[in-house]
């Protein structure tokens, strides 16, 4: 059976094409009983809008790229369910791309991947530089995540330095003076990392604590096993933490494990907090206080951001806070609520 058309509900109501169109794109200036009638052929005949069709018309595939460095790791999966049903609200498809924090990789993201296929992308770079950025031109619009790389391109993240130096402050509240950062890294860099560390390192310094030459664990990369290896290593050469602030809860899952060989008692011997809020953080024994970023927030912001901008892009109008007429508006710079959520590795209670 052929696939109903706007013109058989047209007939079916009888009404216009042009009825039937002001009705499916919620026009206002159609009265309830027409509303009414069209909204019953549509149900009656199975009529589904043609998105595809409908986004080509604007000029538009109605398809926005999502690119994070690892598919598999918790709190970029779960990010990505929010981004989905962000998208879905506003009918757009999302194509999600992982990028494994390579550069090149990256760079084909940033440039819409040499197509046309994609209106716009939300990008999570790990290996991007400034000057990357700076150099793009003619490319889809693109919000990015995480730390801030480039003033002039529109940004959506927690407060990285602030919520770490928050995360250390509850640990020295608990009386713990010996804490080494598990994945710490000091260096002038914009990364997560850095902005952790700083938070970190601020924190300690606020109170005169001097942090261990040794207390920034490194890792190779953020998961789990590199969390158990990292702890491990100090352990074994010695270094005798009383806590631990790991920069993401894949390493403090990692860093429990390591603990626990050890026959270490969390939180007695040792607290621990991570970052993220993944869900394996709520049923690890013992369940790991975190800094929650609001991570439905993030999508929610990101993919309304980019929506703007691809609409924006699209129409070119002029706008008041746009005095030379070209109809752009201002890169945004947004910032998302984050919270410390205590849980029994802190010594804290919450089960959830």
């Amino acid at each position: 059976m052929a696939r109903p058309r706007i013109k058989d509900v047209a007939r079916h109501a009888g009404v216009s094409e042009k009825t039937v169109s002001n009705v499916i794109n919620d026009y206002v200036h159609v009265s309830e009983r027409t509303r009414r009638v069209v909204r019953e052929s549509i149900e009656h005949l199975g009529y589904r809008v043609n998105l595809a069709g409908r986004h080509l018309r604007k000029g538009r595939t109605g398809i926005i790229a999502l690119v994070v460095p690892e598919l598999d790791v918790p709190y970029f999966a779960e990010l990505a369910r929010h981004v989905i049903r962000e998208a879905e609200q506003l009918s757009l498809t999302v194509l999600i791309h992982q990028s494994g924090a390579d550069r090149e990789h990256e760079l084909a993201a940033l440039a819409g991947f040499g197509s046309d296929f994609v209106d716009g992308i939300i990008l999570s770079p790990l290996a991007l530089t400034a000057d990357d950025l700076r150099q793009r031109a003619g490319v889809p619009p693109t919000v990015l995540l995480g730390e801030l790389l480039e003033e002039g391109a529109d940004h959506v993240a927690i407060d990285n330095e602030k919520a770490a130096r928050q995360a250390t402050e509850h640990l020295i509240a608990l009386g713990r003076r010996n804490i080494l950062a598990v994945g710490g890294h000091e260096a002038p860099g914009l990364g997560t990392a850095e902005a952790r560390t700083r938070g970190y390192l601020a924190a300690l310094a606020e109170e005169g604590l001097t942090h261990h030459p040794d207390a920034l664990l490194a890792v190779d990369d953020f998961r789990m096993p590199a969390g158990a290896r990292a702890v491990t290593r100090a352990l074994d050469a010695g270094l005798r933490p009383d806590a631990l602030l790991c920069l993401n809860d894949q390493l403090a899952l990692g860093a429990l494990r390591a603990l626990h060989e050890h026959g270490l008692r969390v939180p007695e011997d040792v607290a621990v907090i991570g970052f993220d809020d993944v869900e394996g953080g709520r049923f690890s024994v013992p369940t790991l206080s975190t800094v929650a970023p609001d991570k439905a927030a993030v999508a929610r912001v990101a993919v309304q951001l980019l929506n703007h901008r691809i609409e924006e892009a699209a129409a070119l109008t002029p706008r008041t806070d746009d005095p030379e007429g070209s109809g752009v508006q201002a890169p945004q710079d947004r910032v998302v609520a984050h919270r410390l959520v205590l849980r029994e590795s802190t010594e804290g209670s919450e089960l959830r």
